[in-house]
């Protein structure tokens, strides 16, 4: 069975959301588990079989997937009848895949490097700035409602979680920020975050 790791309101509630858009919290068993906190808060679960006792963390039997493009990318090939993601073979497959691999690889790092006031030359040789990274979001957003067309995927919920968690230290565009409200609006999201509250009450 799939056991997923989480801990509420951390990286892995955008799992948690994912599975509630999916149909398949009833078939994802969770582990609620704690984990070390911005500002040193909190301490590692034993519960947690992350090797770093990070979230997410899934397994499934023997097999283990970490980091959240990799987890979302695992879901969504295994229901994928919820239309969340894009099997292979699909027209999109690619644009999905890059998505994901762009938040993992380019967006979060990114970010990050701004939240704490780094300015590295050769960071931003390599994968830009936040500046850039908007510009590509918005050059999307400003011809379609979603970064795959007109529906909903899950390289929105994986890509739109910064900004919802942390909307006042990042600067938005219209077109990013109407996206941004579009997804927070979702149903999944608004019962996820409130189990997830309810939870750290």
């Amino acid at each position: 069975m799939l056991t997923l790791y989480h801990s509420p309101l951390s990286r892995s509630t955008s799992i948690v959301q994912l599975l509630d858009e999916l149909g398949a919290a009833d078939q994802v068993g969770i582990v609620e588990v704690t984990i070390r906190r911005q500002g040193g808060k909190g301490s590692p679960d034993p519960r947690n079989a992350h090797p770093e006792k990070k979230v997410p963390y899934l397994t499934d039997g023997e097999d283990h997937v970490r980091e959240r493009a990799a987890v979302v990318l695992y879901l969504t090939d295994r229901f994928p009848k919820a239309g969340m993601g894009r099997p292979v073979g699909d027209p999109q497959r690619g644009q999905y895949l890059s998505w994901l691999i762009w938040y993992q690889g380019v967006f979060e790092p990114v970010a990050m490097l701004t939240w704490a006031g780094i300015d590295n030359a050769d960071v931003k040789s390599s994968l830009g700035d936040y500046d850039v990274a908007l510009a590509r979001l918005d050059e999307v957003l400003s011809r379609q409602p979603y970064l795959l067309g007109d529906s909903y995927s899950a390289a929105d919920l994986l890509c739109s979680g910064p900004f919802q968690w942390f909307r006042d230290n990042m600067p938005m565009t219209p077109a990013v920020k109407a996206w941004v409200e579009r997804c927070a609006e979702r149903p999944s999201n608004i019962r996820t975050m409130q189990r997830d509250q309810a939870s750290m009450a």
